[in-house]
């Protein structure tokens, strides 16, 4: 089969690998149709992750299984499926309750597992023709439709940023008539941005320096801020002080919240200096969501922190370690979660939400490849070049071979 293999800092290769096989009676092979290259994987692409080279990479999957360990019992050969990102299995302390990005089972170097990730366990990555689904009665979700249909494009990103952006909303308790603000415009900001929106949210902030990012925000629906124009944050500020019926509603004292209810952070350790985009400064968003936040507001935290990171330019960073202002922090009442999504407490609700037209995440799709063409797209994605946002590897040759 072919697979796309991380080879060192900034290089990808397709290699021709052997087809993997069902290992184990829980197991299934997946015959993937379309996988998608994810920001995350940037971080392994730019040498900042101690993935080794040679393992195949990519961690946002759908396909149609191929075959089916003797033990597994709901899902067949046939059967179009999308896989959380989280490999988990089903019946330790944390999966019991829900919490899939913390299984105690299938790593055993820490509390998580994935496909194709440095530090998230041996499993084999996505962008490649097939995969082969530990525990696959409990890590597959079933889906309506054939592949390559009209929901091809929206079925794959619940198998990460879709249920991650979600996970934004609820980790900065987005509800019904809240303000709210989004730090990053890429697909897991985007998708925060579509999720706020679905909760009913009044109003949607999203700051990025990327013009096709900011596009695909107004698209969306939500207000785009230029970082390129001056402090984001004070630009939110003046922004909110200008709406008359906010400014009319206020009692005295409530000037105080100038700031949003609840924030997002979707950039994590690789931000841009809002004085300086060619510098990076891992705490540029961290500082901006503090600001932000009203008092006694809501914070989450899923853009990705990292350690060890080879390309840190400090000891500290390279060992994750950041300077906050948690006094701001604890004087203003605020709450944070972080981390990453458990997938499958959410894909359920937002595959129906899909299938019945309330959402529609494809939106922020911008790129369709064939695997061949997978090097080149992580060059350009890298760069933020050419208007890549999303970019999906899809294998309708394969598909058309198969049927």
């Amino acid at each position: 089969m072919k697979a796309v293999v991380y080879e060192g800092e900034n290089r990808m290769r397709v290699s021709e690998q052997q087809d993997p096989s069902v290992a184990g009676p829980e197991d299934a092979l997946l015959r993937v149709t379309t996988s998608a290259i994810c920001g995350s994987d940037l971080h392994m692409y730019e040498g900042r992750t101690a993935l080794p080279p040679g393992r195949v990479v990519g961690h946002e999957i759908m396909g149609v299984i191929e075959r089916v360990g003797d033990a597994v019992t709901s899902i067949r050969p046939g059967d179009r499926v999308v896989l959380p990102f989280n490999i988990a299995c089903g019946f330790c302390y944390n999966c019991h309750r829900g919490l899939t990005n913390m299984c105690l089972t299938m790593n055993e170097q820490k509390a998580h597992a994935a496909y194709g990730y440095a530090g998230m366990g041996p499993y084999g990555g996505g962008q490649a023709e097939y995969v082969v689904v530990p525990h696959a009665d409990f890590n597959c979700l079933k889906l309506p439709g054939t592949p390559f249909d009209q929901w091809e494009e929206d079925f794959v990103l619940l198998a990460d940023v879709f249920p991650t952006g979600f996970y934004g909303t609820e980790l900065a308790q987005v509800q019904a008539g809240r303000s709210v603000g989004i730090f990053g415009a890429g697909p897991v900001g985007l998708m925060a941005a579509m999720s706020a929106l679905i909760r009913g949210a009044s109003e949607v902030y999203v700051v990025d320096f990327v013009p096709e990012r900011l596009e695909k925000v107004k698209e969306i629906g939500a207000t785009p801020i230029d970082a390129r124009d001056g402090d984001p944050v004070e630009q939110i500020f003046d922004l909110r002080s200008r709406i008359s019926g906010l400014r009319g509603r206020l009692r005295p004292g409530e000037e105080k919240l100038k700031g949003v209810e609840c924030v997002i952070d979707a950039v994590g350790y690789q931000a841009r200096d809002d004085r300086d985009y060619g510098r990076e400064n891992p705490t540029q968003v961290l500082d901006n969501v503090i600001r932000l936040v009203n008092p006694a507001g809501h914070v989450g935290i899923v853009g990705v922190y990292l350690a060890p990171d080879p390309g840190a330019k400090t000891d500290e960073a390279k060992r994750g370690v950041f300077a906050l202002p948690m006094a701001e922090l604890f004087d203003k009442a605020v709450t944070v979660g972080m981390g990453q999504c458990p997938v499958k407490l959410y894909n359920e609700y937002l595959r129906d939400l899909i299938i019945m037209g309330r959402a529609k995440p494809s939106r922020i799709v911008s790129h369709r490849i064939r695997i061949d063409q997978a090097p080149e797209a992580y060059e350009k994605f890298d760069r933020r070049a050419d208007g890549y946002t999303k970019v999906l590897i899809q294998f309708k040759d394969r598909a058309a071979r198969a049927a």
